[in-house]
């Protein structure tokens, strides 16, 4: 059962101690600085904008002389800045230990596939605990931890969610067709069509939120897709880098993405002035992983094309440039502010502890917790203890001990538990220490040791709750594969590769009669079964092109469910899907739904629509 902690007056006393340094009456003029402080009288707000794939070199103030980020560059002198601070290698891993504060391989999120990026439905997340204590909560954006019961956000402790399917716009589980302009998203798991960009959109819909939760506490949590591929951009956008020749194509348009993301955070952060809660709003910019786009070597030439601050590896390395990313944080009335720059080792399974701690609430977790609460030293109160972490990038069926692995101590590195670097003085990671320092290697190694010990008993796959709803759809993209990626993008759907038959891990939460119907395209394209869809679009210099959608001629389908017997029809290709129905008991079980095609060849169905009949 999940352990949920109340805001109670003696709870309150951290938070308060910070409030009594800080408040003073309006009338008074402070000695030491000469200028006014309001009292702060409630809980802070809080919002946090994360970004996909945005690394720490794709902003002006970290280096990069071409990218134009002004607000972010200006939020960096008005907040604080943490340089050391770590995340997982992609996007999920990062998202799931960022709301739990644990590590992504005890929480069930080592991956963005494969059934492998479902938040396991025992954590405790961070909308939970604030909407346990009196906050309202909102998300928008991308929630990439299960697209079906009891995964998705509005079960997850947001009262109110928009989004879309999968780990981006136009991945198999989202809308048909999504492409980042006039889409079809979920609100609160209900279809709706909108008009815009998907950035715009979200960045919109988070501040409405805002202004009807202006009056209470609230968690607003703006978890955006962009600037991950497919790289679609305004045409505005794009035109600010078309003539960067020093730039790739594909890069221009990522670069744009950024710089629309920072005029819309403009647009965020002057809402909160107009409605004067910006100084008792905590804000926090950060990203989910290196950058995937914003750093290329040509392999023949040598030439660097972008930025990535001098480090070594991007998005999905265990290298400093693959999960090293910015943060900045800003709460005036908390004293957050003035430009400072912190450089102890931090990470984001630290942001859940840390933030319970600065809005006084007394949050104890009955799970090992990874991040610690980092909160007096954000407030100048102390230094950050010694301390280890760990980030590895695993992409596989199931964790391995020791894969892609980056301990991390101050600015010691220790990768895979052989190669040793100090970025203090080797920031890019050129110059193995460990023959010079086996002892530092033998501490780290131990250490990793435990700790993979500890992480390994909790590690468990996610199963997905069925018969909920009148209509549940299940995809591809959480099949359990064990040695292939399943079509996890609409694109790779179109293209109709067959795919090796996989497994579903499933719950039946009530025994009886259930149809599945094993599609080809999804419900909302209304195409049949063995139909093409001949709807190509070239790419432009602002999108990625769509490609036809090939015929695929299917004989038979079957399904599984656990031990039973398979149940098998012929299949009409004229229609829209193949429907069977069985008899099922309830409880946890594994479900496969195949095709065998006129070839011969098999393939799991790409969807499954399942119906409790």
């Amino acid at each position: 059962m999940k352990k949920r902690t109340k805001l109670s007056m003696t709870n309150l006393s951290k938070f308060l101690s910070v409030i009594c340094l800080l408040a003073i009456t309006i009338s008074c003029k402070s000695k030491e600085e000469g200028k006014e402080k309001k009292e702060v009288k409630s809980p802070p707000n809080i919002i946090v904008v994360i970004t996909d794939d945005q690394g720490y070199g794709d902003m002006a103030h970290n280096g990069n002389t071409i990218i134009k980020t002004p607000t972010m560059d200006k939020f960096a002198t008005e907040g604080m800045t943490l340089s050391n601070y770590h995340v997982a290698t992609t996007c999920a891993p990062t998202r799931a230990g960022l709301l739990t504060g644990r590590n992504c391989n005890r929480n069930g999120v080592w991956h963005t596939i494969m059934g492998a990026s479902m938040l396991n439905r025992e954590e405790v997340t961070m909308a939970d605990v604030f909407s346990d204590n009196g906050y309202k909560t909102g998300m928008f954006g991308k929630w990439h931890l299960g697209d079906n019961h009891p995964f998705v956000p509005e079960e997850r402790g947001f009262d109110e969610a928009f989004y879309h399917g999968g780990g981006g716009v136009g991945q198999t589980p989202d809308h048909w067709n999504n492409d980042y302009f006039d889409d079809t998203y979920l609100r609160n798991g209900k279809p709706e069509k909108v008009e815009g960009y998907c950035t715009d959109v979200w960045f919109d819909e988070a501040i409405q939120f805002i202004e009807d939760k202006k009056d209470n506490p609230f968690l607003c949590y703006l978890s955006l897709n962009a600037p991950h591929s497919p790289f679609n951009v305004p045409q505005e956008y794009y035109d600010l880098y078309k003539d960067e020749e020093s730039l790739l194509e594909s890069q221009k348009r990522f670069y744009g993405m950024i710089t629309n993301i920072d005029d819309n955070f403009s647009k965020l952060l002057t809402r909160l002035d107009e409605l004067k809660i910006a100084d008792n709003t905590i804000v926090i910019f950060t990203t989910d992983n290196g950058t995937s786009n914003g750093y290329h070597v040509d392999k023949e030439t040598g030439e660097v094309h972008g930025y990535n601050a001098g480090m070594r590896g991007t998005k999905a390395s265990e290298y400093e440039g693959g999960h090293r990313v910015p943060f900045i944080i800003r709460w005036p009335n908390g004293n957050l502010e003035g430009g400072k720059s912190l450089s102890d080792l931090v990470a984001h399974v630290d942001i859940l502890p840390t933030l319970t701690s600065l809005a006084g609430i007394d949050f104890t977790s009955e799970k090992v917790m990874d991040g610690t609460d980092v909160s007096n030293y954000l407030l100048g109160e102390s230094k950050i203890k010694e301390r280890y972490l760990v980030v590895d990038t695993q992409r596989i069926s199931w964790p391995e001990k020791g894969k892609n692995s980056c301990v991390m101590q101050g600015d010691w590195r220790l990768m895979n538990g052989n190669e040793l670097y100090n970025l203090a003085e080797d920031p890019g990671q050129t110059q193995d220490l460990a023959a010079e320092y086996p002892e530092r290697v033998a501490d780290m190694n131990a250490f990793y040791e435990t700790w993979w010990a500890g992480v390994i008993k909790e590690t468990k796959y996610s199963t997905i709750d069925l018969g909920v709803d009148e209509v549940e759809v299940i995809t591809c993209h959480d099949a359990r594969t064990i040695d292939y990626y399943p079509p996890w993008n609409q694109r790779m759907i179109r293209e109709g590769e067959p795919m090796k038959p996989a497994p579903f891990f499933v719950n039946f939460v009530n025994a009886g009669t259930y149809k599945f119907k094993l599609r080809r395209w999804p419900a909302e394209s209304g195409v049949s079964l063995g139909a093409e869809i001949p709807d190509e679009i070239p790419a432009t210099e602002t999108t990625d092109p769509r490609v036809r959608g090939k015929a695929m001629a299917f004989k038979k389908a079957f399904v599984k469910i656990g031990d039973q017997e398979i149940v098998s029809i012929d299949v009409n290709n004229a229609i829209q899907s193949a429907d069977l129905e069985l008899e099922v008991p309830q409880g946890k079980t594994e479900l496969l739904a195949w095709f065998e095609m006129e070839s011969g060849e098999l393939t799991n169905a790409f969807y499954v629509n399942v119906e409790k009949q």
